[in-house]
């Protein structure tokens, strides 16, 4: 959910009304403050799921962690929730600009831990056999359409004048 309400506080950025006097950048800001709720919850639950799954490694296979890609990714995926989170505390990464990047950004490695581990490494959450699926060219699209609004966004946002950008401080 936080990386679709990036991707719509990166639009807002790009799109945003040429009238001086026009109110947008309180879309913004609400957007910034749910995209942070939704960031503390969604941490919140997958910390809880990862350390519930080695809970029931340990019924299963009796030990917790054994470093299968699967729980090395769910972990990776912890701490760069954790980073995005913690990115609004340092003064020099509180604009709105690079936690609406660093949160669309790092749904990828949710991505990665769902599909990428299970298709593309080896473990015991794995099914790939054989050869690797090939990754679908829509991939490449959607990499390549979400680059080309991230570089949209960062040139806009460099284009606005000061007292637009002191309103857009997460």
């Amino acid at each position: 959910m936080s990386a679709i309400i990036a991707l719509l506080s990166l639009l807002l950025i790009i799109f945003k009304p040429a009238n001086p006097k026009a109110k947008w950048w309180l879309s913004l800001q609400e957007l910034n403050i749910v995209n942070e709720m939704s960031i503390t919850i969604g941490l919140f639950l997958l910390t809880v799921g990862t350390f519930l799954g080695g809970v029931w490694a340990n019924e299963s296979w009796g030990r917790y962690w054994a470093w299968d890609p699967k729980e090395t990714w769910a972990l990776i995926s912890v701490i760069v929730y954790a980073i995005v989170l913690h990115l609004r505390l340092i003064p020099s990464m509180k604009k709105s600009l690079i936690y609406n990047l660093a949160s669309l950004w790092a749904f990828s490695s949710i991505i990665m831990t769902s599909f990428g581990v299970n298709y593309y490494l080896s473990g015991l959450h794995s099914y790939a056999a054989g050869d690797p699926v090939p990754i679908p060219i829509w991939v490449y699209w959607a990499v390549a359409l979400l680059l080309f609004i991230s570089t949209i966004a960062i040139w806009r946002y460099q284009k606005m004048d000061q007292t637009q950008l002191k309103k857009l401080m997460v």
